[in-house]
């Protein structure tokens, strides 16, 4: 009888693809694939180990599934960023777990499995260098029509208070024709939106082509049959150049949606952060951006409460995001992660000054959201369908201004029943702060 594994995927969409290729393995190697984790045989829990909240999360969940273990389930693996940083720890402290498999781990899994069942508890972490592992075929776990295309993996722009190159290594570009197979791949199985990930995107080629090809890359997926919309995220702000931006703006099949980690506009703060840039390159780059695409949504983020960060810091950062007016805006309070530089650097700012000036921001930001989304009213747009709302009444999806997972939704009405992945036509009738509605209508599309 087929054993039966079950993946919890934490973190995020670059986690949720590595998940996705260890279903694909698995299934390749004829194990079943359940989302009920009472009815598993083997259960994967994919970590997150970025900042403290995410850390914590990871802990509770291994906490929750070895409980299964009194049950059905007889194998339970961490993998993932909080096993690559406390593999000791984790097979010290938790004897529930099985076995450890940390981020170059993922193309073993099935290898990790036999190795348990044959009585043994391995650990595979170290192996930063492994990319080749991407190059499975991933078993996609959502049917909403969009997808993630991890387009490398790791970082070099070490930030001070980041340990991604760490947990994932220098930065590893795949090559091109192995992301365009992919993404042909997804586009037969029915995925309309390709969302381009890395931890920084920008820098895509320069490791093996010794120059940028995420524009090169954009205009291979755009002669995918079937691709409707190409986005992109994480894309860092010293690397966007003219040639991206004309992209952008020329190339009818990307979404005019840009993801900017700016993470601060002290320059002070910016420099401590190790990031590259000033404030002024940071407002001379959405200058150009805005005049060049005019329809734009400028997405980024931003850290508040870093070590060393003053009032006088922080008013600065307060009148950017003001006078920035970002479409949309993610505010993180800093999490001090030992083995980085920002850990040690002192002044560390005390928790409810940060939560306080979190929460100011925020404010700000969903006065900006909604004056943003009440400017939407009366314009149609086109939509990818995700689902229907609880209550029955609604459809949900997105416009080209939502990206998945992260921004608000469109709720809208429709007299015909839709389908999760299809797209539609919706005028946008009322707004709130972060989401919008509206009915679905045969009138011109933006």
């Amino acid at each position: 009888m087929k054993k039966k594994v079950g993946i919890i995927s934490l973190g995020c969409p670059k986690n949720l693809i590595d998940s996705e290729i260890m279903l694909g393995i698995l299934k390749r190697d004829n194990y079943e694939i359940t989302n009920n984790e009472h009815l598993a045989d083997i259960i994967i829990i994919n970590t997150c180990g970025f900042i403290e909240s995410a850390k914590q999360e990871s802990i509770n969940t291994i906490l929750e599934m070895a409980q299964c273990k009194k049950n059905r389930c007889r194998v339970l693996i961490v993998t993932g960023c909080l096993a690559e940083r406390y593999k000791d720890g984790i097979m010290e402290q938790m004897p529930e777990v099985d076995a450890v498999v940390g981020t170059g781990g993922y193309g073993e899994i099935a290898r990790i499995i036999e190795r348990v069942y044959a009585c043994e508890k391995p650990v595979l972490c170290g192996n930063l260098d492994e990319i080749k592992y991407l190059e499975n075929e991933r078993l996609i776990s959502t049917n909403k029509g969009y997808s993630y295309i991890k387009i490398a993996e790791g970082c070099d722009n070490f930030c001070t208070y980041c340990v991604i190159p760490s947990l994932r290594g220098r930065y590893r570009s795949r090559r091109i024709e192995d992301i365009l197979k992919e993404a042909n791949t997804l586009a037969q199985n029915g995925i309309a939106e390709i969302v381009l990930i890395a931890q920084d995107t920008t820098r895509y080629g320069l490791d093996i082509y010794h120059e940028k090809k995420l524009v090169e890359l954009i205009r291979g997926i755009s002669k995918i049959d079937g691709i409707k919309w190409i986005r992109l995220l994480y894309c860092y702000p010293e690397e966007i150049d003219d040639l991206l931006i004309n992209e952008i703006a020329c190339n009818e099949k990307v979404c005019k949606y840009l993801d900017i980690p700016i993470q601060h506009a002290s320059d002070k703060v910016l420099k401590m952060m190790g990031r590259r840039g000033s404030s002024e390159d940071i407002k001379a780059l959405i200058s150009s951006l805005r005049r060049k695409v005019p329809e734009l949504i400028v997405r980024t983020t931003i850290i508040v409460g870093f070590p060393g960060e003053n009032d006088d810091d922080f008013d600065v950062l307060y009148k950017f995001v003001e006078d920035s007016q970002f479409d949309k805006l993610g505010v993180f309070m800093y999490s001090k992660e030992e083995g980085t530089p920002a850990s040690k650097l002192k002044p560390q700012v005390g928790k409810k000054v940060k939560e306080k000036r979190h929460n100011m921001i925020m404010a700000l930001q969903r006065k900006i959201s909604a004056q943003k989304n009440i400017n939407r009213l009366g314009n149609t747009f086109a939509a990818i369908v995700e689902g229907i709302s609880e209550d029955g009444i609604f459809h949900y999806g997105r416009t080209y201004a939502e990206a998945p997972d992260i921004d608000g939704f469109v709720y809208f009405t429709s007299a015909e029943p839709l389908k999760e992945g299809e797209f539609t036509n919706v005028k946008i009738l009322n707004s709130e702060d972060y989401d919008l509605i509206g009915e679905v209508t045969n009138e011109f599309t933006k």
